[in-house]
């Protein structure tokens, strides 16, 4: 999605891949074949790049520091980065700032889950990602086995959730900000399953200081790029910061249709320092649905497709050229419209028919 966002902009994209089946690497002419944790494939990579950027926060910062020091153009810097690579740096840094976040403290022991309190949430330092690294914990003795893991933890409070909420923004090294509206994100097994813009029934007040918040994070962090900041919306109403990241992110998806500039160009128009697009809403509702992938067998993607299309001509694909497995992301579908149960729908009835390919799209 960012290739295709480079081709408009006169821009050539140069990818670092694992392998010639990755996603990105399908579809780029520059493709090379190396791994995110080898520096010397970085620098390889890096040779002659006007800028270097992510699609994802495991490159190791002494690695990203090493580029920088090589003269490599990096966005954002290492130094930004890594407050969405580790959460206990996120959470030290976002509390030093004044900013709202849950109740938390690192934890290495059962005395430290005691004296902490439960219920709480166990979430790994780093590496955790859709669901995976978090653990809901309702006694002590539910935290021991993942204590005995060795995986460095972080404590948080169970929070009285009403709802998740994200606002993306992006900056520029000029320091340059623009903002989208701010979304619902719906979740289940703690994956992302939808995205509706905008955030259905939130206060014009309590929009604008998810964006305030969101852009002023981008500037105290010193970010470059595309900005994600997942929030908690509390049943008293208020707003705590759940995660960061720092790139193109699955709850800025919608914008490709959805947006005047889609997440894909901003990231790239603000790395290269270019001025930021527009990003007023397309239509009065946009929803995006994630396509996770089904069991195998049953009707081929390309004949689910066909249906789908004649049935609804109007939404949007994008599938990621991704191995299907049950669960995982392989794509989105965005819908358009005026009214939110209706779009909602349309967007829920095509991802549900591309992943099962049973029952009726037409309904």
């Amino acid at each position: 999605m960012t290739h295709q966002a480079a081709i408009a902009l006169g821009q050539s994209l140069r990818v670092l891949a694992v392998a010639e089946t990755d996603g990105a690497a399908l579809v780029a002419a520059d493709v090379h074949i190396g791994d995110h944790t080898d520096l010397d494939a970085l620098r390889t990579f890096a040779k002659d790049c006007d800028v270097v950027t992510f699609d994802h926060e495991h490159v190791p910062g002494d690695h990203i520091r090493a580029l920088a020091a090589d003269g490599v153009n990096v966005q954002p810097s290492a130094e930004a980065l890594r407050f969405a690579q580790d959460k206990h740096a996120m959470r030290e840094k976002l509390t030093e700032l004044g900013a709202p976040v849950p109740r938390w403290a690192p934890v290495a022991s059962l005395a430290d889950i005691e004296a902490f309190g439960t219920p709480c949430v166990l979430k790994a330092a780093t590496g955790g990602y859709d669901g995976k690294g978090v653990w809901i914990i309702d006694t002590p003795a539910e935290a021991a086995d993942v204590l005995a893991s060795g995986v460095r933890l972080i404590a948080e409070e169970k929070v009285d959730l009403a709802r998740e909420l994200a606002a993306v923004v992006a900056r520029s090294p000029y320091g340059q900000v623009a903002a989208w509206p701010v979304v619902e994100t719906v979740q289940d097994g703690g994956i992302c399953v939808e995205v509706i813009a905008p955030a259905p029934g939130l206060a014009e007040a309590k929009a604008t200081e998810a964006q305030e918040l969101a852009i002023r994070l981008a500037g105290e962090l010193g970010v470059t790029g595309v900005l994600a900041v997942e929030l908690f919306e509390t049943r008293d109403g208020r707003l705590l910061v759940n995660e960061l990241a720092m790139r193109p992110h699955n709850s800025g998806h919608w914008t490709i249709e959805g947006s005047r500039t889609s997440q894909f160009e901003q990231h790239l128009r603000a790395v290269l320092d270019y001025p930021l697009g527009a990003t007023e809403l397309a239509a009065p509702v946009v929803v995006m649905a994630n396509v996770l992938g089904g069991e195998p067998g049953g009707m081929r993607l390309d004949e689910r497709l066909h249906h789908l299309y004649a049935a609804d001509p109007a939404v949007k694909v994008h599938l990621y050229g991704k191995a299907v497995r049950p669960g995982r992301k392989i794509g989105h579908v965005t819908a358009l419209g005026a009214d939110l149960a209706e779009t909602r729908a349309r967007a829920a009835r095509a991802a549900t028919w591309l992943r099962d390919g049973h029952g009726s799209i037409g309904s």
